[in-house]
């Protein structure tokens, strides 16, 4: 009896972590023909074209429930207090991997500026989500 009640748990357990993945990836789900090219002189190389949709579509600064973070506009990243490094890897850690491009957006917006430990890890999560993007928006060819 109670292998059969663990099997019915583990069973909910998985649906519900396919469900949670399915609903995020479904935003991701754009095909070519919705995708933005770069816009003139872009290097590719900062945060803002390492999204799907490249060009800027919205002229309001979306917040992510980090709003005492505008207390580091106009400041280099090499002279934030350990409190202020904090602060950024505290929001960092606490958003969804879907969530990073746009936030990372929303501090060049805002003329923040992140260390490099965390500028690296925002970088490889949008590259990493990008690419997994680009693959399963191919065809499919099936071998003969």
């Amino acid at each position: 009896m109670v292998p059969l009640i663990l099997f019915i748990v583990l069973g909910i357990l998985v649906l519900a972590v396919t469900e949670v993945h399915e609903r995020r990836r479904k935003p991701q789900a754009a095909g070519p023909e919705q995708r933005a090219e770069r816009p003139e002189g872009c290097c590719g190389e900062h945060l803002v074209c390492e999204r799907e949709t490249l060009l800027q579509t919205e002229p309001q600064i979306v917040y992510y429930d980090d709003e005492e973070l505008d207390a580091l506009a106009d400041t280099d990243p090499g002279s934030y207090t350990a409190a202020q490094h904090h602060a950024l890897r505290q929001v960092f850690d606490t958003l969804a991997e879907s969530d990073v491009a746009g936030w990372c957006r929303s501090l060049q917006m805002r003329h923040i500026e992140l260390p490099p430990d965390i500028r690296e890890e925002a970088l490889m999560i949008v590259r990493e989500r990008r690419a997994t993007s680009s693959t399963q928006n191919r065809p499919s060819y099936p071998l003969s």
